[in-house]
């Protein structure tokens, strides 16, 4: 009779499969044209969110009643000082844009994260073991499914009430049922490869198989779902705070700065449209990357 090591436990006679080295997805990403000038927004703004103090010109809440309303520097009445131009209060547009990305990255990263994680832990439970977990966890997945998204989350926040953290736990948990369909799918399809079942046989344990042999393999669909969902948290985000739920007024978002200067679209456009195209620059990166990320995921794309 042959005793196994405690070793041999965590160890499978056979590889799991892979979605292809990390250089050469990395190859194939580049080698997209506009993935790339995607990321380099993208990196663009998360400077500009990191050093916002260095680089904004001013407080973005200093108010100047006497310079309210000052068009952008290439019109006419415009002045160099403001670039972009102020606002009702007098505040620079230039300034405001760029801490708003701060806000609105975080909100961003921090709700797909949160999401990221709940999704996980339940779309790993459901798929590897099947049965009752599977058929209860999917149902309080049906269950929140049944509500608009933008509408639970408003009813959550109008219940909380508003900050910044609650905003990130409200899209976070709102979020996650999308991740648990896609990762309890790959599951369905791993848990019966020979190296799932090889490692139940030498006495891996359950939890042990899902850390290091199913969540590897899960992990590219993960990155493009996360990706997508960073854009759709932006843009909730933006909604709230759009319609005062959101981030306190005194802290500077994109959203808020819609909702200040939609009383100013026919006299004083830049108000709404700067933090507007910013907005929409930054959601139009991620999706594109996220995309991106979709195809490389594919060892077929990258092979090519």
């Amino acid at each position: 009779m042959t005793v196994m090591s405690p070793a041999a436990t965590d160890r499978t006679p056979a590889e799991a499969p892979s979605g292809g080295s990390g250089p050469a997805v990395l190859r194939a990403l580049l080698r997209n044209k506009l993935a790339v000038a995607a990321l380099a927004v993208l990196a663009l703004l998360l400077l500009a969110a990191l050093f916002a103090p260095l680089i904004a010109p001013y407080d973005p809440n200093a108010q100047n009643l006497l310079l309210r309303l000052r068009p952008p520097a290439w019109q006419e009445g415009g002045s160099g000082a403001h670039l972009l131009g102020t606002d009702q209060l007098g505040r620079d547009m230039l300034s405001r844009v760029i801490f708003g990305a701060r806000v609105s990255l975080l909100v961003g990263a921090g709700a797909a994260l949160l999401a990221g994680v709940i999704g996980t832990v339940v779309g790993l439970s459901s798929g590897y073991f099947g049965g009752w977990a599977d058929r209860t966890l999917m149902r309080l997945a049906d269950v929140q499914l049944a509500f608009p998204s933008l509408l639970l989350a408003l009813a959550i926040v109008g219940f909380l009430g508003s900050g910044l953290w609650y905003v990130i736990l409200v899209l976070g948990f709102t979020g996650w049922v999308s991740y648990a369909r896609v990762v309890r799918s790959e599951v369905m399809s791993l848990r019966t490869r020979d190296f799932v079942t090889e490692a139940r046989a030498i006495g891996v344990t359950d939890v042990t198989i899902m850390r290091r042999h199913l969540l590897p393999n899960v992990m590219a669909p993960l990155a493009t779902i996360g990706t997508l969902h960073v854009a759709a948290a932006i843009v909730a985000e933006a909604s709230l705070s759009y319609l005062g739920l959101g981030v306190p007024k005194e802290t500077v978002t994109w959203g808020g700065m819609l909702s200040d200067g939609q009383l100013y679209l026919g006299t004083s456009w830049w108000v709404a449209v700067f933090p507007g195209v910013a907005l929409m620059l930054t959601s139009l990166a991620i999706n594109i990357t996220g995309d991106a990320l979709r195809d490389v995921a594919d060892p077929k794309a990258y092979r090519r």
